[in-house]
């Protein structure tokens, strides 16, 4: 397991943020890089991105399909294609696109979901991506990643600029703490990062839950005498096994959180490796249960459905009895 990476509770940037300003910097020195949007310069933060370097940002505007086509074909013609759209209408949408423009063609596309999640709030169902997890898992050949900070976001924009394979990339909206002030733990594809640790219970979760999963950990602490591990597991796909493998070896439970569905996204393919390899433990799925959600900001139907500090609490201290 990853050194134990410190934490601090003051608000840093919304990830989406650092993603364009990563972009830029990478855009800077590499006339390759092009942004593919579907009117989404404004709410994907690329504005700056487009004064500085219009030459290597295309507008498709709303349209999808023609936005994944578009991205698979420069990426064929060797461009860092970055298709950046709404998580609910690129992995809708475009779902064949993704298929096999990009994934079936081993077209290098980063395809970035924004406002995924709940992010849109009170916009409702039609906005929100709780299924992109479940779609993309069972398409082969795709890389899936939820970042939780900025420090992991801007790590995964760079190692996605050098990948020469499809690669998913999923953010919300709202400024996010950042979990690692240390400067000495990494980042890569497919390995979860451990946030804290402890041997009682283990929170993995991933993208805008693990925060609220860490703020949990604290509360049992200080609360229960409770010690938990919470890892950012932010490679959904592939998901890092040997550290799962650890905290399942080593906790008395598990808990999955996700701003997700509970079918098809990071607590089921958890799940699904543990049991068939012979893992018997209290196991827990927290996400969106099968429903339209409620109306309300983020943070409220975060906390309708548990994905918060009191209900992850809550949750673990009934697992545990």
């Amino acid at each position: 397991m990853d050194t134990l990476i410190q934490h601090k509770v003051a608000k840093d940037k919304p990830n989406l943020e650092v993603f364009s300003e990563t972009l830029q910097d990478l855009a800077a020195v590499d006339r390759n890089i092009i942004v593919i949007t579907s009117d989404s310069r404004g709410s994907g933060k690329l504005v700056p991105f487009g004064k500085k370097y219009p030459a290597q940002i295309v507008e498709v505007g709303i349209a999808e399909q023609n936005l994944v086509g578009v991205a698979a074909g420069l990426a064929s013609a060797g461009k860092k294609a970055f298709a950046v759209s709404p998580a609910c209408f690129l992995t809708a949408r475009a779902l064949e696109q993704i298929k096999n423009d990009v994934a079936y063609s081993d077209n290098a596309v980063k395809l970035v979901g924004i406002s995924a999640g709940v992010s849109y709030g009170a916009l409702g169902s039609t906005h929100h991506s709780l299924h992109d997890f479940a779609v993309l898992r069972a398409i082969n050949n795709i890389i899936i990643v939820a970042p939780a900070d900025n420090f992991e976001t801007a790590a995964a924009i760079r190692q996605a600029a050098k990948l020469n394979h499809p690669a998913y990339i999923r953010f919300g909206k709202k400024a996010m703490p950042l979990l690692d002030v240390s400067g000495t733990s990494s980042f890569e594809f497919g390995k979860g990062r451990a946030i804290k640790d402890g041997s009682d219970v283990a929170i993995i979760a991933t993208g805008e839950t693990v925060y609220p999963a860490l703020q949990a950990a604290v509360k049992l602490e200080q609360s229960q005498g409770i010690h938990a591990t919470v890892i950012s597991m932010h490679t959904i796909k592939p998901l890092d096994y040997e550290l799962l493998t650890c905290v399942a070896g080593r906790c008395n439970a598990i808990v999955t959180v996700e701003e997700h569905s509970v079918y098809g996204g990071l607590g089921e393919a958890c799940a699904s490796w543990l049991l068939e390899h012979g893992y018997r433990k209290p196991f827990k799925i927290i996400g969106i249960p099968d429903e339209y959600t409620v109306t309300g900001s983020q943070t409220e139907i975060f906390n309708h459905y548990g994905i918060s500090e009191q209900g992850i609490h809550d949750v673990v201290i009934k697992l545990l009895s």
